[in-house]
């Protein structure tokens, strides 16, 4: 623990004014703030707490981090060091609550805040939700009830014409980018800025990641005999000819699997950060990610696959380390293999704040 003084004149390197705790520290603060920590572009960042103890909890990033309090005062703060280029969505966990943070203008849903070091350029079309006051996100309004007879159980899928429709982009984990980023604001603004032609997105839930997104046929069948028909009977104007399947994770494994053995469904694909090293099984082992590199993925590209009718983007964190090799993999197979491919990196870890941006452009993209 360094002394107090030494900690005061930490606060003010961070721009932050008056002792710690008083009137004037807080009217000035907002978080994170920002100082160099070396010459490779590394940052610290300060985040600020006020009244009781709490931690940061960062998304697929760090451990948590504790705050300490500031002698006898309201202020709980934490340095925590960070690399270049990093954005990284986190909440604040008080107590049993885990809350967006009440000092940073930027967040995402309604209990999630966003962290992005200075060196990193704007995420232009997606809304930023601050913390306080309920955050109302705006929803498509055309809601299909999926009865599913090949995936099982009910389901709601929403669609949304931005630009009013046209190629169906499927949104796999359709929740999270209707709840936690909104995908919907973010395209319409995409397609006002010229930067994509009219889409028509599908928001698809998924029930059980693990089972649906994983190497199997069955939410393929579905997709192509059970709910494209059910958009196309929603009055929603959409092109089904002009499908693009955007997936993140597991769901970027399983958009490539789509492609792979549904050519004639799934021909422009934008996969982020895709859990390339599935093999059947591995979810169940204590190192995932420890097995060939590629997993099943890469072991079906060798068997050379025609792909000169594919379309893909792939983008993965730069600090997604053990995941690199992976979709290194896969990034050359697909290429060999005659596809059309774009490859990028993302200044983030497996996070879908670093996604989301990717996904605009990457869908523009697979649209040609």
């Amino acid at each position: 623990m360094r002394p107090a003084a030494d900690e005061e004149r930490d606060f003010a390197a961070f721009g932050l004014p008056g002792r710690p705790g008083s009137d004037e520290f807080w009217a000035a603060a907002r978080t994170p703030a920002w100082t160099p920590a070396g010459e490779d572009g590394a940052r610290r960042a300060l985040f600020l707490w006020r009244g009781s103890p709490a931690s940061i909890v960062f998304e697929s990033w760090s451990e948590p981090v504790p705050l300490r309090r500031w002698r006898d005062t309201d202020c709980w703060y934490a340095e925590v060091p960070m690399p270049a280029r990093l954005r990284v969505t986190y909440q604040l966990l008080a107590g049993d609550s885990a809350l967006a943070d009440p000092l940073n203008p930027a967040g995402t849903g309604a209990d999630r805040s966003v962290a992005g070091t200075p060196d990193l350029p704007a995420q232009p079309h997606w809304p930023a939700f601050g913390a306080g006051g309920d955050v109302v996100l705006p929803l498509p309004g055309t809601r299909l009830r999926w009865n599913s007879g090949r995936l099982g159980g009910r389901r709601t899928v929403r669609v949304h014409p931005a630009g009013g429709g046209g190629p169906v982009v499927l949104l796999l984990d359709g929740d999270d980018w209707l709840y936690l980023h909104p995908a919907m604001t973010a395209f319409d603004s995409a397609v006002a800025a010229g930067e994509m032609p009219p889409v028509t997105l599908v928001f698809l839930p998924a029930k059980d990641r693990e089972a649906e997104f994983g190497c199997g046929p069955e939410l393929w069948e579905a997709v192509r005999d059970e709910l494209l028909p059910l958009v196309a009977e929603s009055g929603v104007p959409a092109d089904p000819g002009r499908l693009v399947v955007a997936g993140q994770s597991l769901g970027g494994l399983s958009a490539l699997y789509a492609a792979l053995e549904f050519p004639d469904l799934v021909s422009r694909v934008a996969c982020q950060s895709a859990s390339f090293w599935w093999t059947p099984g591995a979810t169940a082992l204590a190192d995932p990610l420890g097995g060939p590199a590629g997993g099943t993925v890469a072991a079906r590209l060798r068997e050379r696959p025609g792909l000169s009718g594919l379309r893909i983007a792939f983008d993965v964190g730069e600090h997604e380390t053990r995941m690199l090799p992976h979709c290194e993999t896969v990034e050359a197979l697909t290429r060999e293999a005659g596809a059309t491919v774009r490859v990028s990196r993302s200044p983030s870890g497996h996070d879908r704040v670093g996604w989301r941006q990717a996904l605009l452009r990457d869908v523009a993209w697979a649209l040609g």
